[in-house]
C-alpha cells in the first residue's frame, strides 16, 4: 500500500518530534547530572587515590607553603572541619570529597598519607588520611571533615586542641604500592607481582682448553631445579618487614576510636624561635605591649633555640585575635601553639 504525500510528511514531523524530545530529555538528564553531582558509581570510581602526590611551593594569601615528606611530623595546634559546602567536589589530589569519609587536609604532608590525630580536651583519637590543602585559616593546622569531628567530639564547638602525628609506616607502605601501580600503567600492564621464584643454580668446572679430559655430556651435567615455595618472612630471627596494604584495607581507616585521658593544654602565639638569644629579646620587647610575653630556650635537633610566645590565652578565639595582633606587628609566620 502506498503512501499519500501527506500522509508521508505527517510521520516525518512525527519522527522529528519524538527525536528532538528524545534529545532534549538526555541534555536535561546531563544537565541535571552537572547540578546535582556525581552519581554513586561515579563518586566511587573517584573516591580512592590514584597516585601518591607531594606539589610544588605554593602561595596563599601572600604566605607560601613547602610541602614535603616528612615521616617525623608531630605537632600540636587547633584543627577546625569542613563539610557541606565542599561535598562533592575535587580535593587537591583529584579524589571527590566526601564529609561522612575519615580524611584530612593538611597544608604540606604527602597526599595521601596517614596522621593519627588526638583531641587533648577529651582523650580521643583517629587515624585519618590526607587527601587535600588546607586548612588557610590562620591559626589551624588541620580541617578534618564532619564525620571526622564528630567521633573526635567537636563538631559543635567547630575547633579543637590536637596533637597530629604522621604514621610513617603506614605512609610509606601505601607511597610504595600507588607508586607501584603508576609505574605499571606506564607500561601498560596490568599485572602485580610481589616476589617471583628464583631457580637453584648449580654450577659444574669445565676443563680449561686443551685438555685431554673429555667434556661433560648433558645427560651428565646437573639438571636445574624449580625453586621451592618463596621463604617465609616470618622467621623470628629476620627483622620485622612493614606490610603493603592492599587496596581493601589499605586507604580507608578503620574508623576506630581510641579513647585516652585528656591533656591540660595551653594556648599561645609563637612569634618566632631564634638560634641568637638578642634577637629574640628585642622581639620580646617589641611584642611586650601586647600582653604576656615569654621567652624560653629550648633544644632543637641539638641546636638551642630561643622562643618568643605571647600567652598563655584563654580560648581560641583569644589566640585567633592575638594571632593577627602578632602577625600587624611584622611577624606573619606566627603561630598558635598548643603546650
Amino acid at each position: 500500500m502506498r503512501l499519500s504525500w501527506s500522509w508521508c510528511k505527517c510521520l516525518v514531523l512525527v519522527g522529528a518530534v519524538t527525536l528532538a524530545g528524545c534529545a532534549e530529555t538526555q541534555f536535561v538528564v546531563h544537565s541535571a547530572k552537572r547540578i546535582m553531582g556525581p552519581t554513586p558509581d561515579e563518586e566511587k570510581a573517584d573516591a580512592l587515590p590514584k597516585d601518591y602526590k607531594i606539589g610544588k611551593p605554593y602561595q596563599i594569601a601572600g604566605a607560601w607553603y613547602y610541602p614535603q615528606e616528612d615521616f617525623e611530623y608531630d605537632e600540636t595546634g587547633i584543627a577546625s572541619w569542613y563539610g557541606a559546602k565542599f561535598h562533592g567536589r575535587r580535593t587537591a589530589n583529584s579524589e571527590i570529597y566526601n564529609m561522612n569519609a575519615l580524611t584530612a587536609a593538611h597544608r604540606t604532608l604527602p597526599m595521601p598519607s596517614f596522621v593519627r590525630v588526638t583531641n587533648l580536651e577529651n582523650g580521643r583519637s583517629l587515624i585519618l588520611r590526607v587527601n587535600d590543602r588546607g586548612p588557610f585559616a590562620r591559626g589551624r593546622i588541620l580541617d578534618v571533615t564532619r564525620r571526622a569531628s564528630q567521633l573526635l567530639g567537636f563538631q559543635k564547638q567547630g575547633t579543637a586542641r590536637v596533637r597530629v602525628q604522621v604514621l610513617a609506616d603506614r605512609s610509606q607502605a601505601l607511597k610504595a604500592r600507588l607508586r607501584n601501580q603508576t609505574e605499571l600503567a606506564k607500561v601498560g600492564t596490568p599485572i602485580t607481582v610481589d616476589r617471583l621464584p628464583k631457580p637453584r643454580v648449580q654450577s659444574q668446572s669445565l676443563p680449561a682448553p686443551g685438555s685431554t679430559q673429555p667434556a661433560p655430556t648433558p645427560e651428565s651435567l646437573p639438571k636445574v631445579q624449580p625453586a621451592a615455595e618463596p621463604v617465609s618472612m616470618s622467621d623470628p630471627a629476620s627483622p620485622p618487614t612493614t606490610e603493603i596494604p592492599s587496596a581493601s584495607q589499605g586507604f580507608e581507616p578503620s574508623g576506630k576510636v581510641t579513647q585516652g585521658k585528656s591533656t591540660p593544654t595551653h594556648i599561645y602565639v609563637q612569634a618566632g624561635a631564634f638560634s641568637k638569644f638578642d634577637n629574640a629579646n628585642r622581639v620580646r620587647a617589641r611584642l611586650a605591649p601586647l600582653g604576656d610575653v615569654r621567652l624560653s630556650q629550648v633544644l632543637v635537633n641539638g641546636k638551642d633555640l630561643y622562643r618568643v610566645r605571647v600567652g598563655p590565652l584563654t580560648s581560641v578565639s583569644d589566640a585567633d585575635r592575638m594571632l593577627v595582633s602578632v602577625a600587624e606587628n611584622g611577624y606573619r609566620n606566627a603561630r598558635i601553639v598548643i603546650d
